[in-house]
């Protein structure tokens, strides 16, 4: 594997947020008490974690029993006992995604595994631990994948749900539609000991949660990655607190993230989460969906915010602080964090020692700060994650033909199809366009000299004829590459795939094609060749020539 840096500020849609963590300049260390860099602190952080032992003793078993439910290595269960002994854990999460998500979810679990593994060499002991986000409840992201088949074009497989509509995703489960999805997507990965991984992963009566743990055991067994359902009611019970007080501080949190997305705004930066004075960071179970609960925001004094409102399709009901409170302490399995709680919980649940993941959740890291320091009086510090896009043999291949980059692909196939085709141009017709444009600019610059010698003042003017001139010369070519375009299918034919194995659907490669479709065309092992391509101090995204 060949690999090459190219920094993020180079990739479309980028947000300066995110640009400026990866620098660390001034004007966004209010947002991150830490630098994205793992090793200026983590000897610190280490040294001042601290956990209660007896939390960890009840969450330890706990993930002993959720991993060996899903047939967990002997490393794994290694790790859940060095976990129980005093370790640390550096932790990354995702929502559940069909046949274990987009690539990057991959990228996540073996950034995990490369953190915990240099603070362990560091001398603190630390092992890796996969959030599986089962209590989100928006069933449209997670239950599709996108797969190349073997023409380069991708196929979108979807599976169908059983549940109530707006029900955690940890309440869906796979019934006999699941089967001929999995072979579908056996066709298109071929026979494998990935595939096979596929299918003893995904069968009827398992939900999408658990399929996913099954798959990600199998695919880092010799990792050791520790996998955490975040809907097991026990867990739930645990985290009762942190819910008591989301509710009971509901006020203070509020003003703070008001205050945050403000601070943030003035600063150029964006909110990732809109916040607004109703907010609540809690969803509860109602009518079997996961709603939303609001502050109702009415009145004055003590009685302000006293009372909330859970809304739903069916409409809404309002329900006092201390109902509320006392729901929470005979059913917490019936509440779950928002987006901006969730990490506080995971860090009240476990003894974390960083959290590594991409832009989004660094965004989110930047407003939840405010929650961290009122609920657990500390920031848990956000490393990026590992970032990628894989280029294969044959796409290696079109891209040395049309001269071309992988960042080239980034943009729209149509645009994509007008770079080739530019490329493509008989080599009559580019030699005589090449040759015009080394003539001209030979020929205006002897012009420019001598019209300042002349008269100083016409130097501007002859720069700006210059510049139409090459403008129209610019359109010639645009218009001779689309002629070429109408003439050559091929190029067209070479756009598309180009655009879906590199840029599908306008977003990085690790977004929008399955992680399982690399492993079962290059074998389990190119997780291996990824791992030891990683660097934790290097955060731009990386190009993997295989």
């Amino acid at each position: 594997m060949k690999a090459q840096c190219l920094p993020f500020s180079q990739i479309p849609h980028t947000t300066r947020l995110f640009t400026d963590f990866l620098a660390y300049s001034p004007s966004v260390q209010p947002f991150y008490p830490h630098s994205p860099y793992f090793k200026e602190w983590m000897r610190e952080q280490a040294s001042v974690l601290q956990y209660d032992s007896v939390r960890r003793e009840r969450v330890s078993l706990i993930l002993e029993r959720q991993n060996a439910s899903w047939n967990a290595s002997p490393q794994t269960l290694k790790n859940i006992q060095r976990l129980r002994q005093g370790a640390a854990v550096v932790v990354t999460g995702q929502q559940v995604g069909l046949f274990g998500g987009p690539m990057f979810s991959l990228y996540k679990a073996l950034s995990a595994v490369k953190l915990a593994e240099e603070a362990t060499v560091a001398g603190f002991e630390a092992v890796p631990i996969f959030w599986l986000a089962t209590s989100d409840h928006d069933l449209s992201e997670v239950n599709h994948v996108s797969l190349p088949g073997p023409d380069g074009a991708l196929h979108s497989l979807n599976t169908s749900s059983h549940g109530v509509t707006g029900a955690p995703v940890s309440d869906v489960r796979l019934g006999d539609e699941i089967r001929p999805v999995v072979d579908e997507a056996a066709a298109l990965l071929g026979d494998s000991e990935v595939t096979q991984f596929l299918r003893e992963a995904y069968r009827p009566g398992e939900s999408l949660g658990s399929a996913f743990a099954r798959l990600f055991a199998r695919l880092f067994a010799t990792r050791g990655v520790i996998l955490l359902d975040a809907s097991d009611p026990e867990l739930h019970r645990i985290a009762a607190p942190i819910y008591r007080a989301a509710i009971e501080r509901s006020a203070d949190l509020n003003a703070a993230l008001l205050a945050r997305g403000e601070t943030l705004e003035k600063a150029g930066y964006h909110q990732q989460v809109k916040v607004t004075a109703s907010s609540v960071l809690l969803f509860t179970i109602h009518d079997g969906a996961r709603t939303p609960i609001h502050r109702q925001t009415s009145g004055s004094g003590q009685d302000k915010g006293s009372e909330f409102v859970i809304g739903s399709e069916s409409g809404t009901q309002k329900v006092s602080q201390g109902e509320l409170l006392h729901r929470i302490d005979e059913r917490p399995e019936d509440f779950s964090p928002n987006v901006l709680l969730r990490p506080v919980v995971q860090d009240y649940l476990l003894p974390t020692l960083a959290y590594t993941g991409g832009a989004a959740e660094a965004a989110y890291f930047a407003q939840a700060g405010v929650v961290y320091e009122i609920l657990l009086g500390c920031v848990t510090p956000i490393v990026p994650r590992f970032s990628a896009t894989i280029v294969e043999p044959k796409v290696q291949r079109w891209l040395r033909q049309y001269d071309i980059t992988v960042r080239d692909s980034f943009c729209d196939t149509a645009t994509l199809r007008q770079k080739l085709a530019r490329h493509a141009l008989p080599e009559g017709v580019q030699a005589a366009f090449d040759a015009v444009q080394r003539s001209m600019e030979t020929s205006l610059a002897q012009l420019r000299k001598s019209l300042g010698q002349l008269d100083s003042t016409l130097v501007g003017a002859s720069q700006t004829a210059e510049s139409k001139i090459s403008y129209q010369i610019d359109r010639l070519r645009q218009l001779a590459s689309a002629a070429e375009l109408r003439r050559s299918e091929v190029v067209g034919r070479h756009a598309q795939a180009l655009s879906e194995a590199l840029y599908p659907n306008g977003a990085l490669q690790e977004r929008g094609i399955a992680g399982l479709y690399f492993l079962a065309r290059h074998g389990a092992e190119l997780l291996q060749t990824i791992y030891h391509a990683m660097h934790t101090d290097c955060h731009d995204h990386q190009i993997l020539e295989l």
